[in-house]
């Protein structure tokens, strides 16, 4: 080998050592002959521990997929490549990923398959962040439009409601003028409620666990022995620059929520876990610290058929509900620089709510 050749073949070796796609080579027995540091880090293994282990060792897809997918590849001398793929990797952990596999032919030298593994959790997360900022901006447009179109008629009903009850003599009929006072006032305060609170938040220095263990004193007093509570708090966190009677109603509902999936169903538990996220990015805005609170219960899970919608005002899978305690939480939380995501199917719902370190309105408060 020459030196230029030697030279080539280091300059290839650091371009595959430091790409952040997955390069998988497997040889014409799908038998995998190598890894890049980027295969090492998603499947968490040494490529050392792996290198002539079959495709099914390292990809666990049911049927025996995987090796079926990339046998027809290999024997048709076909590209091919799936998008927003579910990569299982163990039996609690997967990744999404998109999946390009490219057959080498044997002018190539030894024939095989080139398999590129681009992980697109981040971006999908992102999508999903900024498609809830924008779904809940354009919802508090929407609300503040209806009210303002409702309050003046509502106030001019009201007023006319007031005045007719002056001029009536006969009390069974002032009973009719107080019916529509009364339920005048009970719209008036459900569109209050849907706008939120109009006062600019009270900040200071909070630990976020005493939050936390005050909305779950709150919850087994509301519900008793019918919940129960699983606690893993990361003690590193460092106190939040918050308003803290929003953050604990925001909490609140989000809590209560859970507690109504899981009265009723054996073994029905709630978690409360904090973590601490490093470089993470909330929509468009990258956060040097952001605060991870998970609140999990074990109930049915969110219908299907409002999952995406479940931010919304008036959404709600409670036959007792207003279906306004999530769209709170979430402009509490937006309030403070953050969001609230959820995930859920039968058995396993998961809300997450996201807050800054340091609050970016702050400032603006």
């Amino acid at each position: 080998m020459n030196n230029t050749d030697f030279k080539l073949n280091a300059y290839r070796a650091r371009i595959l050592d430091n790409l952040n796609t997955v390069t998988l080579l497997f040889d014409s027995d799908l038998k995998l002959r190598f890894m890049n540091p980027a295969g090492e880090v998603l499947f968490q293994v040494s490529a050392r521990q792996v290198i002539g282990e079959s495709v099914e060792s390292l990809i666990h897809c049911p049927g025996g997929l995987a090796h079926a997918n990339l046998k027809r590849s290999l024997n048709s001398g076909r590209p091919f490549t799936e998008r927003e793929m579910s990569l299982p990797l163990s039996e609690e952990r997967s990744v999404t990923v998109d999946c390009t596999v490219i057959p080498l032919s044997p002018r190539e030298g030894e024939p095989g398959l080139l398999v590129e593994l681009q992980q697109i959790d981040r971006q999908l997360r992102i999508s999903r962040e900024e498609s809830l900022l924008t779904q809940h901006e354009a919802t508090r447009e929407l609300v503040r439009g209806m009210a303002h179109e409702i309050k003046n008629p509502l106030g001019g009903l009201r007023g006319a409601a007031q005045l007719l009850e002056q001029e009536l003599e006969d009390a069974a009929l002032k009973e009719y003028t107080k019916i529509i006072i009364a339920e005048a006032d009970r719209l008036q305060s459900l569109i209050d409620t849907m706008l939120g609170p109009n006062k600019l938040p009270r900040l200071n220095q909070v630990n976020i666990h005493i939050l936390l263990e005050r909305v779950r004193n709150l919850v087994t007093a509301e519900f008793g022995e019918h919940v129960k509570f699983v606690r893993d708090y990361d003690p590193s966190i460092p106190e939040l620059l918050l308003d803290s009677d929003r953050i604990i109603q925001a909490l609140l509902n989000i809590v209560r929520n859970a507690a109504r999936a899981v009265r009723g169903v054996a073994g029905g538990q709630i978690q409360l876990r904090s973590r601490i996220l490093r470089q993470f990015t909330i929509g468009h805005r990258r956060h040097r610290l952001v605060v991870q609170l998970v609140i999990e219960d074990n109930g049915e899970g969110v219908p299907k058929e409002i999952r995406e919608k479940i931010f919304y005002p008036m959404v709600t899978a409670s036959e007792d509900g207003m279906g306004l305690g999530l769209s709170i939480s979430q402009a509490l939380i937006s309030m403070h620089g953050g969001l609230v995501e959820c995930e859920s199917k039968p058995g396993k719902t998961e809300f997450t709510v996201l807050l800054p370190v340091e609050n970016p309105n702050a400032k603006k408060s």
